[in-house]
């Protein structure tokens, strides 16, 4: 699927306002952006923007949209290890390392408006403004941190526990014993890294026992409410 360029001045609003660009002027991102070199490109839903093992050439800036970062077991299950949204950043962590190459694939979740700044922008950008790089290496340090606790809790916890937490950090959102899916079960299942046949299994099992009921659009809490009341007062 062919990518389209798109003009930097409509998003340079969307850069004054993350905490990246915070010491900056307009004047100063379009003089900076009319010297070196850039792209900024819009990607259509379901589009992969990076493949696993891809050599990475830019620090990515999402202008809108959202996209996740997926990993592909043996037996084609997709794991979604990370989303993020406009203002987020993808592959700081990459792109001045010894082996930036992609460990997992990006897709664009919907249509994603993405801003790629390649090495020499990225130092004069360091150059001329302090606040800029030491927000880089807080960046970069989080969402190493993110991606590594994200791998190592989902590796270690059941199906069940994740379809609790989920559950637990829903009811906290909504407020209500009726939860509002926001995404498919199959989705679900993807964010989990299981099968979707496995995740029905276990819902399925939780329904039997008396702690939950669902239909293709809410959960219900049941029995389950009282054993979360329970985990959150210890």
């Amino acid at each position: 699927m062919e990518v389209m360029e798109v003009n930097i001045a409509q998003y340079l609003d969307v850069l004054l306002n993350t905490d990246l660009f915070a010491g900056f002027t307009r004047e100063d991102l379009q003089r900076l952006f009319a010297v070196h070199n850039f792209g900024i490109r819009d990607y259509a839903g379901g589009q992969v923007i990076y493949v696993q093992g891809e050599l990475c050439r830019s620090m990515d800036i999402i202008l809108a949209g959202r996209v996740s970062v997926q990993r592909i077991d043996e037996e084609g299950n997709i794991l979604k290890v990370a989303v993020f949204a406009t203002g987020d950043l993808v592959g700081a962590n990459l792109l001045f390392s010894q082996s930036n190459l992609y460990p997992m694939t990006i897709v664009a979740e919907e249509k994603t408006v993405i801003l790629h700044l390649y090495k020499e922008l990225i130092l004069g950008l360091g150059q001329s403004s302090k606040s800029f790089m030491a927000e880089l290496l807080a960046v970069v340090a989080n969402k190493t941190l993110l991606l590594t606790d994200k791998i190592h809790a989902l590796s270690l916890k059941t199906i069940r526990q994740q379809v609790c937490d989920f559950l637990q950090y829903e009811y906290h959102v909504q407020k209500s014993d009726v939860l509002e899916l926001k995404i498919s079960k199959k989705e679900l299942a993807q964010r989990m890294g299981v099968h979707r046949t496995s995740l029905s299994r276990e819902l399925n099992k939780m329904r039997r026992e008396g702690l939950i009921d669902y239909d293709a659009r809410t959960i219900t809490l049941r029995g389950l409410k009282e054993k979360m009341g329970k985990r959150g007062d210890k």
